[in-house]
C-alpha cells in the first residue's frame, strides 16, 4: 500500500447531476472535496464514510493544508486505531455548503463567475447526506460498512440511517442529537449576528475585495468554543489565573481591557486562529443546517419512524461532562430506536473534557468504537 493510500489521497469531483435541496432551489454541479485512505476490498464491502463536525473537514487524519497541524481525528483513524486504513478504505468528504472544496458560498456560481456569496441556497443536514451519496455513487460503492461521525457528524450519520438505510450496515454517533434544542439555536444566532455585524461582511459580498469579517467571524468561534468545553475542564486548565504578558510579566490585573485572564487569551487565540481557515458565510449556512435539524419532524414528528424495519446497526456514546449534547439527547436516540426495533448500543462515559472529548485522548471511545466496528466485520 503506498504512502497516499495509507495516510490520505486528496481528491476532488464536480458532479454534473443537479441535486434538488430541500429548501426547493436545485444546485448543480456539486463540488465535492474529499479524501481517501485505504484500499477498497474485492467485493467492496469495508468502506467507511467519516462525517465531520461543524468547522471541520476532509483532512481527518491527514496535515491541515493551512494550518499544517496534525489531521483532526488521528486519534481514531489511522493506522492501527479503530478505523484503520490497512483494514478499510475511509473516505471522508467536506460537507456542503463549507469552504474547503465543496460547493458553499465561496465556490464559483457558474451562472455568473463570481462566488456564489449568499446567493448560494440555503441548505439542510439531509442536502449534505444527500450530496455525500453522489460520491458514494460516484465511487461505485452499494453500502457503506459504516458511517462513523461526532457533534454535526453525528447528525450526519443519524440521517444517513434515515434517508438510505439499505446503504448502512452500522452507524456510530458520538456526542449528538436528533435535533437542535432551543439553546443550541441561540448560541447559534450569537455568532452569526457578531458576523453580520462586522461592517467588513458588506452583505456576505466580500470575497472581490479580499477583506473577511475576520472580527466577526472570531467572536462568533470564540462563543461556539465555550459551547464546546465543561466548567470543570475550563476551571481545572485556567481557574482564574491571570495572563502573563511580554509587558506584564509578572501577570498583575492591568484594570484595563486587554487579555488579564488566561481563559481569555486562550479564547482570543481560538478566535484568531480560526479565521485563518474558515469562511465566515459557510459558517452561517452550515450553523442554520444544523438549527434546522430535527429528524422527527421529518418523520411525522416520531422519531422512531426514521428507524421503522432498519437492519443497520447502531452504536451511541455520550459524555457526562457534555452540556451541549448531554446524555438525555442521546438517549432520545437510543428509545427511538428500541421502540423501532433496532440493534443499538449505547454508553456513557466520563471525560472532564466536555463536548470535545470526542476529539480528544478518550482512550475509552476508541476501545466502545473498535469493538463495535469489528463485531460488525466477524
Amino acid at each position: 500500500m503506498s504512502d497516499d493510500q495509507r495516510f490520505g489521497l486528496a481528491r476532488h469531483v464536480s458532479l454534473a447531476e443537479p441535486l434538488l435541496l430541500d429548501g426547493g432551489a436545485t444546485l448543480g454541479p456539486v463540488e465535492i472535496g474529499y479524501e481517501t485512505y485505504g484500499r477498497l476490498n474485492d467485493d467492496r464491502s469495508n468502506a467507511i464514510l467519516i462525517c465531520h463536525a461543524l468547522t471541520g473537514d476532509q483532512h481527518v487524519a491527514s496535515a491541515h493544508p493551512i494550518t499544517g497541524k496534525p489531521g483532526w481525528w488521528a486519534r481514531m483513524v489511522g493506522a492501527g486505531q479503530p478505523i484503520d486504513p490497512a483494514r478499510h478504505f475511509i473516505i471522508c468528504a467536506n460537507v456542503l455548503g463549507s469552504c474547503m472544496g465543496s460547493s458553499g458560498p465561496p465556490t464559483i456560481d457558474p451562472a455568473t463567475g463570481e462566488p456564489y456569496a449568499m446567493r448560494f441556497p440555503v441548505i439542510t443536514i439531509r442536502d449534505m447526506v444527500r450530496a455525500q451519496a453522489m460520491l458514494i455513487d460516484h465511487l461505485g460503492i452499494g453500502v457503506l460498512n459504516a458511517v462513523v461521525g461526532g457533534s454535526m457528524g453525528g447528525m450526519q450519520v443519524l440521517e444517513w440511517a434515515a434517508t438510505f438505510p439499505d446503504r448502512v450496515r452500522s452507524a456510530v454517533i458520538i456526542a449528538s442529537a436528533a435535533r437542535h434544542s432551543a439553546q443550541n439555536i441561540a448560541f447559534h444566532e450569537v455568532g452569526r449576528q457578531a458576523i453580520m455585524a462586522d461592517p467588513r461582511w458588506r452583505g456576505g459580498y466580500y470575497y472581490a475585495d479580499a477583506d473577511p469579517p475576520a472580527s466577526g467571524l472570531a467572536v462568533a468561534r470564540m462563543a461556539a468554543h465555550i459551547t464546546y468545553l465543561s466548567e470543570s475542564g475550563l476551571t481545572e486548565k485556567f481557574g482564574r489565573r491571570l495572563q502573563a504578558r511580554p509587558d506584564n510579566a509578572s501577570g498583575v490585573k492591568s484594570f484595563g481591557f486587554d487579555a488579564d485572564f488566561q481563559v481569555e487569551s486562550y479564547l482570543r487565540h481560538q478566535g484568531i486562529s480560526f479565521v485563518d481557515r474558515f469562511d465566515a458565510n459557510s459558517y452561517l449556512y452550515i450553523t442554520r443546517a444544523m438549527d434546522y435539524f430535527d429528524l422527527a419532524e421529518e418523520h411525522n414528528g416520531f422519531l422512531a419512524n426514521a428507524f421503522r424495519g432498519t437492519r443497520t446497526r447502531f452504536c451511541l456514546a455520550s459524555f457526562d461532562s457534555d452540556w451541549l449534547y448531554p446524555t438525555s439527547e442521546a438517549r432520545l436516540i437510543v428509545h427511538a430506536l428500541n421502540a423501532a426495533g433496532a440493534a443499538v448500543s449505547f454508553v456513557e462515559l466520563s471525560s472532564a473534557f466536555g463536548h470535545d472529548a470526542f476529539l480528544l485522548d478518550v482512550p475509552e471511545l476508541n476501545r466502545v468504537v473498535d469493538g463495535f466496528l469489528r463485531a460488525g466485520e466477524a
